[in-house]
């Protein structure tokens, strides 16, 4: 850094920097269609950087819809509900909250360094030197292996976004930014990320006379706005206000202002357990804390310090839940659920540690199974559907398999965007976990998968 620049000249810099990259840009374009008319960063510049502008900005509702990430559970013997409320902004404000955003990511790095605790938040941060999942996974694990002898305690927030209080989210705000009151463009922000108001997908399909289906969403994501000005207009009955805490998951501030939020907490479990020299990393609301070289009472006695740490009053819309809680002893290159003896509703159900994708028997690393049987269940169901085909469409035109080749084989590995199976070639990598782990075993045998389901008969019995 030039000598004598100061804090605000740092930040323009380092914004103008930003605002130029071709990922920036790329970033703020989105295919789908809005209130608004498609822009981008690079079109919209001079608008959004003044202030004045943003304080007097009418923002428009967000577009909400709820995504089935429902999944198959051999424990509980069939599929497991899952569902996750999404937001996605009008292009104009979705530059400003990415504009915003890269702000507060700036500030936040300095305060973690200033605290001591740049290590511990694993998600949503512009610092992090292109590291991710299998990296923060790995120092987890590496932790655990060097210290021989470890309690493990990994646990996360049930609907942490939609439960943040918007008044500790205001005072955390103003802290990162080193003031009593939010200067008028953030504080402008600030209202409309959580008291922001939104309008049914569905509802919007229907106005256009479309399916709530794929084919339905991508007609209307061909047009140049989802309503006209006075469409909306029209329709204001239908726009929904959001509760009195929470906000927006989909937005491109919500990581950064979940870690926002976690500032102060983070903190304190981060000092809790330093004394013990212990390990606490945090990836959105999924956390890991590691306590080496501790005897069982005591570690007894720590943990449920920390659980009465995250569940502190101080710390509103924080609830962490013993049911959704596991605790592990590892000892002797052995992962043991030790969960029973530290709470009575604590998760007991794994035998194995699973964190950020990867599972830790106590001597080897693999893939979490879940997340190898999802590639493979996406996989057959492309497969099922050419060869239930017979390899041509209805109009009797032949089907490429290249695609599905691209998206599920060992062929499209090796090609930009890449697939699951270049994630895995990754994860082996030397400088990270390497191949002596059994994290290959999921690209094993790969293209005979993909050929046994292609010449599979789906065709029902008579």
């Amino acid at each position: 850094m030039p000598a004598g620049i100061g804090i605000k000249e740092r930040i323009m810099r380092d914004i103008e920097i930003w605002r130029t990259s071709e990922k920036t840009i790329k970033k703020s374009q989105r295919y789908y269609a809005h209130f608004d008319y498609r822009t981008d960063i690079s079109k919209s510049w001079e608008y959004i950087s003044n202030p004045q502008n943003i304080c007097k900005h009418g923002f428009y509702p967000f577009i909400h819809y709820v995504k089935d990430m429902s999944k198959y559970s051999a424990q509980k013997g069939g599929i497991k509900e899952k569902h996750r409320d999404i937001c996605y902004a009008a292009h104009i404000d979705r530059c400003i909250f990415q504009l915003y955003n890269f702000i507060l990511n700036e500030r936040y790095n300095e305060e973690c360094a200033r605290l001591g605790i740049q290590d511990v938040a694993a998600a949503y941060r512009t610092n992090l030197n292109k590291q991710n999942n299998i990296d923060f996974a790995k120092r987890a694990i590496q932790f655990i292996r060097k210290n021989h002898d470890c309690y493990i305690m990994i646990g996360d927030f049930p609907k942490f976004f939609d439960k943040l209080n918007h008044e500790y989210l205001k005072k955390q705000w103003c802290r990162l930014l080193h003031t009593d009151r939010l200067p008028p463009d953030h504080y402008t922000v600030f209202k409309n990320i959580t008291r922001y108001s939104y309008f049914e997908l569905a509802d919007l399909l229907k106005i256009h006379g479309l399916d709530d289906t794929p084919k339905g969403r991508r007609e209307l994501n061909q047009k140049k706005r989802v309503l006209s000005p006075q469409g909306l207009k029209n329709n204001a009955y239908r726009i929904q206000k959001n509760k009195n805490c929470g906000i927006p998951q989909g937005s491109p501030m919500s990581g950064a202002l979940a870690n926002l939020y976690m500032l102060e907490i983070d903190k304190s479990i981060h000092d809790f357990v330093t004394a013990y020299g212990g390990l606490y990393m945090r990836y959105s609301d999924d956390f890991i804390i590691v306590l080496p070289h501790i005897e069982e009472a005591a570690a007894i006695s720590a943990l449920t310090e920390i659980s009465g740490l995250f569940n502190s009053p101080n710390y509103p819309g924080l609830e962490l839940q013993p049911i959704k809680t596991q605790y592990y002893h590892f000892a002797e290159n052995k992962i043991e659920n030790c969960g029973a003896i530290i709470h009575e509703d604590a998760d007991c159900s794994n035998r194995h540690l699973n964190f950020l994708g990867f599972t830790f028997d106590g001597q080897k690393v693999s893939l979490r199974a879940k997340t190898v049987s999802k590639h493979y269940q996406r996989m057959r169901k492309k497969a099922k559907t050419i060869a239930k085909s017979g390899g041509y469409t209805k109009r009797g035109n032949h089907i490429s398999k290249k695609n599905l080749y691209m998206k599920y084989s060992v062929r499209g590995s090796t090609r930009k965007p890449g697939n699951f199976l270049t994630y895995v070639t990754s994860a082996q990598a030397p400088e990270r976990f390497g191949e002596d782990e059994r994290i290959g075993i999921a690209s094993k045998r790969n293209m005979q998968k993909i050929r046994k389901f292609l010449k599979k008969d789906y065709k029902k019995p008579n």
